[in-house]
């Protein structure tokens, strides 16, 4: 029996044996094999970059590079379609794509313009769509007028440093910026900016490749079989991005101002101050998720509120204005552009200002802590205030005068001593007088003729 059972045995070790063998040369097969793309292993992490560039897609950025970072993925790809934003913003992303540890991939579908360009030339490639468009970099201030020769020579700077970074031909990417240069090859001659199409990035060496869908440029690649991972940006993140756009920063600051002064003007706390702190907090808020502002921001400017609330109850004013320069310090702590966030505060306070102004004006008896501040009520008599006796039960009494009077000095009537004063006249010592007018402490007195 055992002796049959040995044969048996030893063919189903050789088949075992012979299976996996073959397992082995076909994972050694699959694993020489050229390489045509990664397999279901591999990560690629797709980030949009779309809408005007600010802090807020900043903290975007961070957060998903950092998420592909850590999740060890092989590639990032950044799907840009954006107008350009703040040089500030564009310079940090592109330091922050400089320093990722995973190789990046800027696909340019389908604009990248202004600080967008810059941000496409720090990734490591670049592919664009069909109708891809990049360039028009120029540094323009916040009312729309060129920089100064300060700013724009730093923006040349950081974009010729972002070509040096993939050893890019410079003076394309500095013709996005200076429209002096003459590059009439990518039909940007003397007095126009550079803007390159994908067949033009593609013959100066700005693009590696043109793909029309994200599916494309992956299979270009070599990663159509890649997990892709597509991050979205959070409602924080996107509320965040709203709230510290350059317009809207005064818009927010002007109405926090603004409806905690007409809440002077209401009993209680309703509808405006409501409206007041929602505008001021959503401020701090969007600042915070950005990353700009610490919560000693934000502790600086409760403590100033604080101390602006105790002067209406410790009188002397200097509470007031350390509370004053407290809010102050707290709006420039929270942002990382000091002479944008100057713009704002002035901006917000000259609105308050009018608007004050126009509300006092019209609604100044109703307004509460003004009330407390400026003297508007007048001391009269028909509000009951008498600042003198008119002594008017005098008037045609009799008397007689105590002493001379030229016109003025003592006389006798009903039995009181009193200091009169004559129309004009001279009354001898002990005439006879009769008051005629009264005004105030004021007693008019005239003699009285004998009858006979």
């Amino acid at each position: 029996m055992a002796n049959k059972i040995k044969p048996r045995q030893k063919v189903v070790r050789r088949g075992m044996v012979f299976f996996y063998l073959f397992l082995i040369s076909l994972g050694l097969t699959i694993g020489f094999a050229p390489n045509q793309g990664m397999t279901n292993g591999e990560l690629v992490y797709v980030i949009p970059v779309e809408n005007a560039v600010e802090k807020g897609l900043y903290a975007f950025l961070d957060r998903s590079i950092t998420e592909a970072e850590k999740n060890n993925a092989s590639l990032i790809v950044l799907e840009i379609h954006t107008p350009g934003g703040a040089v500030d913003a564009a310079t940090d992303i592109g330091k922050r794509i400089r320093d990722s540890e995973i190789p990046i991939v800027a696909f340019i579908h389908t604009d990248a313009l202004s600080a967008g360009a810059y941000i496409a030339l720090n990734a490591d490639e670049i592919y664009m769509t069909e109708n891809g468009r990049m360039g028009a970099a120029t540094v323009i201030t916040g009312d729309g007028n060129a920089a100064d020769d300060k700013a724009t020579s730093a923006w040349l700077a950081a974009m010729r440093t972002a070509a040096e970074h993939n050893d890019r031909d410079v003076k394309y990417a500095l013709g996005m910026a200076d429209k002096e240069l003459d590059l009439p090859e990518v039909d940007a001659p003397k007095g126009k900016l550079v803007t390159l199409t994908a067949d033009q990035a593609l013959s100066v060496g700005y693009a590696e490749g043109i793909s029309n869908t994200r599916a494309d440029l992956l299979n270009t690649l070599g990663l159509s079989q890649a997990n892709v991972q597509v991050m979205e940006v959070s409602f924080a993140e996107k509320l965040a991005r709203f709230i510290t756009h350059p317009i809207v920063v005064p818009i927010l600051l002007s109405i926090g101002s603004l409806g905690l002064v007409l809440e002077l003007y209401s009993p209680g706390f309703g509808i405006p101050g409501i409206m007041g702190a929602s505008a001021l907090g959503l401020f701090f808020f969007g600042h915070l998720v950005a990353g700009l502002a610490g919560l000693e921001s934000l502790i600086l400017f409760i403590v100033g509120i604080v101390l602006i609330l105790l002067e209406f109850v410790v009188p002397g004013g200097i509470l007031g204005l350390i509370g004053f320069g407290a809010i102050l310090t707290s709006m420039f702590l929270a942002t990382d552009d000091i002479g944008h966030m100057a713009i704002s505060l002035v901006i917000a306070i000259g609105i308050t200002l009018v608007v004050s102004i126009i509300l006092f004006k019209v609604f100044g008896k109703r307004m509460r802590i003004l009330r407390k501040i400026i003297l508007s009520d007048s001391t009269n008599t028909e509000s009951g205030y008498i600042s003198n006796v008119t002594r008017v039960e005098l008037i045609g009494m009799e008397g007689h005068a105590l002493t001379a009077l030229r016109p003025s000095g003592t006389a006798l009537i009903n039995n009181e001593r009193l200091d009169v004063v004559t129309e004009g006249g001279f009354i001898e010592k002990n005439k006879k007088v009769v008051v005629v007018k009264t005004e105030g402490t004021r007693i008019v007195v005239r003699e009285v003729m004998d009858s006979n």
